[in-house]
């Protein structure tokens, strides 16, 4: 019974955002406020119809409800809890339901913390995220339905996806989905000011918390990706360039770019139009990115589905979304003047630089990855773009940024003095080219990549640091402008801590591609490998009964220069029901170092394939994730995002709306 009111709650929630979508639009195009107060209590109904829809298919999963075509296919009943939870969104289907749960999410917050917004700006934007949550409500109802019965419902399930029987998959998709789908607040504030006809330093202030929102959950979701990728799938790498990755790198990409360009608009109503121009860009790219995982039309490990007849539903959403966004974008954008006027040397034309660097970065990701399918269309030709492009191609606008951030974050508004403006970065920069040279030096081979991944990390740290006390302004002792410093906004701590997360992230990915030390051999048990100054001895390989697989467990102990440091268990196992096997990795994990060994299967001759990496500053990639994440939570608990910037609203009045000018 629970299941059908589930389907029923989402075909009301389809009713319901038509609703939505109609009726604040049209009451903010005839300038009536009954119509256009309408959008906030349904934005809030559409949410619950659709979290108890959620809720109902979680229940199904729950109690393995095999009557359930969807439960058959993702689960089984010796799974543990967890999986059983993350098997709901562990397929097409569930995942898709997920993305409109927060997607109904993100505008009914928009409609209970809006009081601040105009009321027509409010009914557009809650009007425009009604007309998304339309699609892809009637996408799930009419071609992806996750309450279809079975007429004979099995004993048991078929079980999920071994891969995705993982902590880290289990928590990776939702924070993904959130940035993904954050970044549609960021699009309908973006339609909603185009048929508004107006954009100002209030508009500004409100999109940035949306879009830092966004890009917070998607760096924590690729980070999660990134950290399981490393560990779970035993080929030692962190990062593929595999299309699926990719599609999450894009929007990440703009939306820097729109956090950077909305904070120009803010403060000095400049690069409006390509504000405007990113946020629709931004969204388009999570919609393609949806594409790419769902229709099938690249091959990836990540992949939900493989299905033309969805792909084509997609891509309709895709088309004419960002199609008709850009499309009114070339009509109305030219009307959104610029007032602020900068020099070349600002912080404006440093955060344009930034734009620039991010969007066209963004943009090779982008040719990369569709590359092999526009070849196949166009040339008839299957080919595949691998990391030695994208490594490549991408590099130099990740050192270009780097090396723009500290000098961007001290720059005056406006007009600069750049020798005067860098005067208090020469110590970082010496520090930076003296960590330079000294890794350098010390380095064994010749790999330019370590020392100047240490610079730009140094640079980027200390720079941050120069940054936080330049803000505590030039009067004072020492004591007293630390303790400024301990006072400032939560949002100068918040993009300084990014900016050093970012340095440390750049670091670890350098010295881990320029020092990393791998070896295979074939070992019998009780033999060793040396690998630098480590020898991993091959103690014993053992069957063990896992609570839903069967695995090979090998028992590696690890010395460095003679002294016992740890013991790794690799594995292999497999699952039986889906008759899959699945590489766990052993790695002991250090600050300096990770020591990383894969078991493999064993030989004809005798012994075990064993792999053992040495991955210098591996766990510095994810240190540097986290602290930027943590940079976006300081910024977005700052108070000037608690309290919306109500000047705007003030000169409204109250019960009549501004029709579209």
């Amino acid at each position: 019974m629970i299941v059908e009111l589930g389907h029923f709650a989402l075909i009301a929630a389809f009713a319901v955002a038509i609703a939505q979508t109609v009726v604040p639009l049209v009451g903010a195009h005839k300038g009536w406020s009954d119509w256009m107060a309408l959008g906030r209590p349904a934005a809030s109904l559409q949410f619950w119809l659709v979290l108890f829809s959620f809720g109902a298919l979680t229940y199904a999963f729950v109690t393995s409800d095999f009557s359930l075509q969807l439960v058959v296919m993702n689960s089984h009943t010796d799974k543990p809890m967890l999986y059983k939870i993350s098997g709901v969104w562990g397929n097409h289907e569930g995942s898709l339901l997920l993305w409109v749960v927060i997607l109904a999410l993100f505008g009914a917050t928009a409609a209970w913390f809006g009081n601040q917004l105009p009321p027509t700006l409010r009914a557009r934007v809650l009007g425009v995220q009604g007309s998304i949550s339309v699609a892809f409500l009637a996408f799930i109802l009419f071609t992806s339905n996750p309450f279809l019965r079975l007429e004979f419902p099995p004993f048991n399930g078929e079980d999920l996806n071994p891969l995705l029987q993982d902590p880290g998959l289990a928590f990776h998709p939702p924070f993904l989905y959130l940035g993904y789908v954050g970044l549609s607040m960021a699009y309908s504030f973006a339609v909603a000011a185009l048929l508004e006809g107006r954009v100002d330093a209030a508009w500004g202030r409100w999109v940035r918390p949306w879009t830092l929102a966004a890009w917070l959950f998607l760096t924590i979701g690729i980070a999660l990706g990134s950290w399981w990728a490393y560990y779970e799938l035993g080929w030692g790498g962190f990062w593929f360039w595999d299309p699926v990755e990719n599609a999450s790198f894009m929007p990440w990409l703009i939306a820097a770019a729109l956090l950077h360009s909305a904070i120009v608009v803010e403060k000095r109503e400049a690069l409006k139009s390509w504000t405007i121009l990113l946020a629709i860009l931004a969204f388009g790219f999570s919609l393609i990115g949806t594409f790419i995982v769902r229709s099938g039309v690249l091959t990836s490990v990540h992949a939900f589905a493989n299905d033309p007849e969805r792909g084509v539903y997609i891509l309709g959403i895709l088309v004419f979304f960002t199609g008709g966004a850009l499309l009114l974008f070339a009509i109305r954008g030219g009307a959104m003047e610029a007032k602020g006027v900068f020099s070349t040397v600002s912080r404006e034309s440093a955060l344009v630089f930034n734009n620039v660097l991010l969007a066209v970065s963004c943009f090779v990701v982008f040719i990369g990855t569709m590359w092999p399918l526009i070849a196949e269309m166009a040339f008839d030709r299957k080919l595949s773009v691998g990391p030695p492009f994208f490594n490549a191609a991408f590099t130099p606008f990740v050192i270009g940024l780097a090396a723009l951030l500290p000098l961007g974050a001290v720059l005056p508004w406006k007009r600069a003095d750049a020798a005067r403006a860098m005067k208090p970065l020469w110590y970082a920069l010496a520090l930076a080219v003296f960590m330079g040279a000294l890794v350098w030096a010390m380095q064994t081979g010749r790999s330019a990549g370590g020392p100047l991944g240490a610079g730009l990390g140094v640079w980027l740290v200390v720079g941050a640091g120069v940054d936080l006390y330049l803000r505590t302004g030039q009067k004072g002792s020492l004591s007293q402008r630390f303790g400024r410093v301990v006072r400032l906004p939560r949002a100068d701590w918040g993009k300084a801590v990014a900016h050093a997360g970012f340095g440390i992230t750049i670091f670890g990915v350098a010295a881990l591609m320029a020092w990393e030390q791998e070896d295979i051999r074939v070992l019998q048990v009780g033999e060793s490998l040396t690998v630098g100054k480590y020898e991993v001895v091959l103690e014993d390989v053992s069957r063990v009964e896992g609570p839903n697989y069967l695995s090979t467990m090998a028992r590696m102990h690890v010395y460095e220069d003679g002294r016992d440091i740890g013991v790794l268990f690799p594995e292999k196992r497999i699952y039986p029901v889906a008759a899959m096997p699945t590489t766990e990795a052993g790695i002991d994990n250090g600050f300096w170092r990770d020591v990383y060994a894969v078991i493999g299967d064993p030989q004809q001759g005798g012994g075990w394939a064993v792999r053992v990496y040495i991955k210098p500053f591996a766990n510095w990639i994810w240190g540097g994730a986290i602290i930027m994440s943590l940079g976006g939570v300081l910024s977005l608990s700052d108070r000037r995002y608690r309290v919306a910037a109500g000047a705007r609203r003030r000169r409204e009045v109250a019960a009549q709306g501004v029709p579209a000018e």
